[in-house]
């Protein structure tokens, strides 16, 4: 079991080391390193932070699966919420410096192109899984209804690798390594789930035939 006053340092070393990337960007548009599109430049970038920040989530299980670091488990919901930042960094660049924060504009365009579409959905699936993370949320919902709403991050998952193979449209490869991540974290899930049932079914005939 992981050392109490060792987690109270690695938490707060962790939210540092997630905000680092938004001091980088930071640090390039006060030295105007953004490239000849910045717009595009904070839109790839913040988008690419929501994908690994998702990643990192669901990642956790596994990891803790095959390490038998339940610890782990504390540093998920942080990698989650960070992960809805960076998305509302994202649309919020989008939305601003693209659009304008003209809500017509931008109603038009999400139901225009597919793949601004699908990263819309993808943030409004995000917010209630934001919305209920505290403890006092989860104990509220219960932790069956809670987990069968927090499913919806694999959607999002599956949603932002399409949202970015629609987007860059002919350079694939980084959106893929991503899609072949996030099939192996989903895949060790499936896996995991199918092992387990032959167990729950022997077990509840096992009961049912004690006297």
């Amino acid at each position: 079991m992981q050392n109490p006053s060792i987690h109270r340092l690695t938490k707060p070393a962790l939210f540092v080391l997630a905000l680092i990337p938004l001091a980088f960007l930071v640090y390039r548009g006060i030295h105007n390193d953004l490239g000849a599109n910045p717009i595009e430049t904070l839109n790839r970038y913040t988008g690419g932070w929501v994908l690994r920040f998702l990643l990192l989530t669901l990642a956790i299980t596994p990891l803790r699966r095959l390490t038998g670091w339940n610890t782990l488990l504390r540093y998920r919901r942080m990698l989650g919420l960070f992960a809805f930042f960076y998305a509302c960094l994202h649309f919020l660049s989008y939305a601003w410096l693209d659009q304008n924060l003209v809500l017509a504009d931008i109603i038009k365009d999400v139901a225009k192109r597919p793949y601004i579409t699908v990263g819309f959905a993808c943030l409004l699936m995000l917010i209630p899984l934001a919305a209920t993370s505290t403890n006092a949320i989860i104990r509220r919902l219960g932790a069956r209804r809670w987990q069968a709403l927090h499913r919806l991050v694999y959607l999002v998952g599956v949603g932002g690798i399409v949202h970015f193979l629609w987007l860059v449209k002919s350079d694939l490869r980084e959106p893929l390594i991503y899609g072949a991540i996030l099939a192996v974290l989903l895949g060790f899930r499936l896996w995991h789930r199918v092992r387990r049932e032959p167990v729950s079914v022997a077990a509840g005939t096992a009961r049912q035939a004690l006297p």
